[in-house]
């Protein structure tokens, strides 16, 4: 038994543990197949206990020990990859280098290293990832899916040239195989992760220098015979990255929740506080630059009876409709934000005018003048909007915001008196804020 395995087992299951606790409450589109790639780490410390057994034993461990390891890379490398859930050849990439790995250290292990099925397996390497490449290319053209390409292309190229050597033949393909694996588990890490956190730094360096022991390691023994170096230095690598991953899954976590802080969690459009943080902004730009921006405030008409009558859930699947439909018709620039329950506000930022502001405003009256096809239900509503402008209508944020809020009630109270909304115009008569706040609120009450 190799019994020098059993710390770095049981290292790695203490790791495998933390991450698999620390994935569980911070579920992503990665962690699921990161846990999985540990757990074949942890199989290839558990195989490795096996390796000096004499016979078929020492045989199986080493070849579960090699496979785990590769399969383990290959599972850290496809979770990194960004649209592999859409397409379905994403998935077909991954079972085919599985395969492929699996099929390659098979014959390493159990066949002579002079055997002609090593030239069809070291093939495979590079055929697997140009055939899914080639066959998927109108659908997938992301550079990623190129780089697995090229990169197993060169390993193919690789093991041909050097699977045959009476020596180290077998070592080489070996540590050829799994630098390949590792290496592109940084490129792939590099490229998910392009910020200067601390989780994306480690991890991509941890990759790194995991991949590297493959190509440092063989030239060390076979240049330096009388260099020892301890095993343990050669897994240190391995739990650089564990403590990365876990830094990137709590990066992730205090990221997901800055977003709930600030944005609705029903709509995913910001909320009233980050609405009245980019609306001070907004302002304190416009004052600085002598620009105009627009504040519009929009209410649904009838949405408590849609409630009532369909139901809160599809009041919500409206909700989420209203939003997408907004922020489909204002500029990239300009905010959407849900600040009540039925009530949206628009930031409309420079350039805009008053006139252009009320253009936008009219639009998207008239746009929820069409019905909304919810589910089974066609479902009608309208919407009041209140427009206040910046320098016209007040120099503050919260005077805009009375502004808009007034002109928006009026309208509504116009409306719900039987009065075609076309016949009120959306600035309104407001001969003065101190009039509007004791109209709107009789409206209120």
């Amino acid at each position: 038994m190799n019994w020098s395995a059993l710390p770095d087992l049981a290292a790695v299951g203490l790791l495998t543990g933390a991450f698999a606790s620390v994935a569980r409450r911070n579920q992503t589109d990665n962690s699921d197949g990161w846990l999985i790639g540990w757990l074949m780490i942890a199989l290839h410390f558990a195989a490795s206990l096996f390796e000096n057994l004499p016979g078929a034993a020492g045989e199986w461990g080493s070849l579960i020990s090699m496979t785990a390891l590769g399969w383990g890379g290959i599972l850290f490398m496809w979770a990194s990859v960004p649209y592999r859930r859409k397409q379905p050849s994403s998935r077909w990439m991954l079972l085919g280098l599985l395969t492929a790995n699996t099929l390659y250290f098979l014959l390493l292990v159990f066949a002579s290293s002079t055997t002609w099925a090593l030239v069809p397996s070291a093939s495979l390497f590079g055929l697997v990832p140009l055939t899914v490449a080639v066959i998927a290319i109108r659908k997938v053209k992301h550079p990623l899916r190129w780089v697995i390409v090229l990169l197993f292309i060169c390993l193919s190229t690789f093991l041909l040239l050097v699977q045959y050597r009476p020596s180290n033949g077998s070592d080489l393909a070996l540590n050829g195989v799994l630098f390949t694996v590792y290496f592109g588990c940084c490129i792939h890490f590099w490229y998910a992760y392009r910020r200067s956190s601390a989780g994306s730094i480690v991890t991509t360096f941890g990759f790194l220098a995991w991949a590297s022991v493959f190509l440092v390691g063989p030239i060390i023994y076979y240049k330096f015979p009388n260099l020892h170096v301890e095993a343990e230095v050669w897994n240190l690598p391995k739990y650089l990255v564990a403590v990365g991953m876990i830094l990137l899954l709590l990066e992730d976590q205090l990221e997901h929740n800055r977003h709930l802080a600030l944005h609705d969690h029903l709509t995913g459009l910001p909320n009233r506080r980050l609405y009245q943080d980019r609306l001070a902004n907004a302002l304190e730009r416009a004052r600085r630059s002598e620009s105009h921006i627009a504040l519009l405030v929009l209410d649904l008409n009838g949405f408590k009876m849609v409630n009532d009558t369909f139901g809160h859930h599809v009041g919500d699947l409206v909700l989420q409709r209203v939003g997408e439909l907004f922020s489909t018709r204002v500029r990239r620039s300009d905010t959407v934000a849900r600040t009540g329950g039925d009530e949206f506000s628009i930031i409309l930022e420079e350039p805009t005018s008053p006139a252009a502001a009320e253009h936008v405003a009219a639009s998207l009256m008239h746009l929820l003048d069409q019905p909304l096809l919810i589910g089974e239900h066609t479902i009608q509503v309208g919407t009041s909007v209140g427009m206040a402008s910046f320098p016209e209508d007040a120099r503050d944020m919260e005077s805009l915001c009375i502004a808009a809020d007034l002109r928006m009630y009026n309208l509504k109270h116009s409306i719900s008196e039987d009065k075609p909304s076309s016949e009120f115009p959306i600035k309104g008569p407001f001969p003065s804020l101190q009039q509007g706040m004791q109209a709107g609120m009789q409206v209120v009450d």
